[in-house]
């Protein structure tokens, strides 16, 4: 049966489940290993995690977070929104409780994988995750890889968050990692997304695309917006498009069956050339973004 938008494009809101405005699990997503919830806390808020099988990496969205475990307590400074740089993070282990608290409120990614081993838990902070702008030209954007394979230990959970420029592409050209080969390895992925508002607070749409080959049909093209999912359980997947005068974020959770943590990828042959059209072209000059487009505290430099 092929995939389709109803069924891989979850609008915000329609995963909601108990004390999580989302929750995907493995067994929601019909897959084996990836999962995410974003948990909203009211000021002094609390939450109580027990992680069972699952590895998790909290990551604040908007807000700061005390969270304890297996004796240790993890003071996460957090961050006002996604556009306001990297921000620091927690490593849980599987098979632990957590107690998560916010003075002031927030809302948290709770980014999960399953996982065989058991590792310590651990602080991830904001100053030592890398940045990377990637591609070029209307194609450029930026990653913050805090829990990338190479950058920090985990079980299979990689994550990371990418940031676009209004009116730029982003996740092209399109690419897959769907088989274990030498060139690719097998990954279920999540995107979550949050659209900047425009300057009067408007709301702006995104668009994302998804397709699949003849053996593995599926078929994704989405209008996304604030807060909206699209899971990617196979298939070539871009571009993520970013509407003008709305930047994009979205948090990207990836995990999938092999003993190995690795991203290896393959770009769609049709679209590869785009990647060498980018020698020569100078990376979009409003990256890296601090903040959105239309806000006071957006550090780019403007042409």
């Amino acid at each position: 049966m092929t995939a389709t938008t109803r069924t891989l494009h979850l609008p915000a809101g329609s995963a909601a489940s108990g004390d999580y405005a989302l929750e995907v699990t493995p067994e929601s997503a019909g897959w084996s290993s990836s999962g995410l919830r974003v948990l909203e806390l009211a000021p002094r808020g609390g939450h109580t995690l027990r992680t069972g099988e699952d590895e998790v990496v909290v990551v604040p969205l908007s807000g700061a977070l005390s969270v304890a475990c297996d004796g240790e307590v993890l003071e996460l400074t957090g961050r006002p929104h996604v556009f306001a740089g990297p921000t620091d993070f927690a490593y849980l282990p599987r098979e632990a409780t957590a107690e998560l608290s916010s003075e002031a409120g927030g809302r948290f990614a709770l980014c999960s994988a399953r996982a065989g081993r058991r590792l310590p838990v651990r602080y991830g902070p904001a100053e030592e995750v890398p940045v990377e702008l990637r591609g070029a030209g209307p194609c450029s954007r930026q990653v913050n890889n805090f829990a990338t394979a190479g950058v920090f230990e985990a079980d299979s959970i990689i994550a990371c968050e990418v940031i676009t420029p209004g009116g730029n592409w982003s996740s092209y050209p399109p690419h897959k990692h769907d088989e274990t080969s030498e060139a690719e390895s097998e990954l279920e992925e999540i995107y979550y997304f949050e659209v900047a508002p425009g300057p009067q607070g408007q709301p702006g749409p995104a668009y994302h695309r998804v397709y699949g080959t003849p053996e593995r049909p599926i078929d994704v093209l989405a209008e996304v917006h604030d807060r909206d999912v699209v899971l990617v359980p196979h298939g070539w997947h871009g571009p993520s498009i970013a509407a003008p005068g709305h930047d994009l974020y979205y948090l990207n959770v990836m995990a999938g069956p092999g003993p190995e943590r690795a991203w290896r990828i393959v770009d769609d042959p049709v679209h590869a050339w785009v990647r060498d059209s980018w020698t020569g072209q100078d990376v979009d000059p409003r990256l890296p973004l601090h903040a959105p487009a239309h806000h006071p505290e957006n550090g780019a430099t403007r042409p």
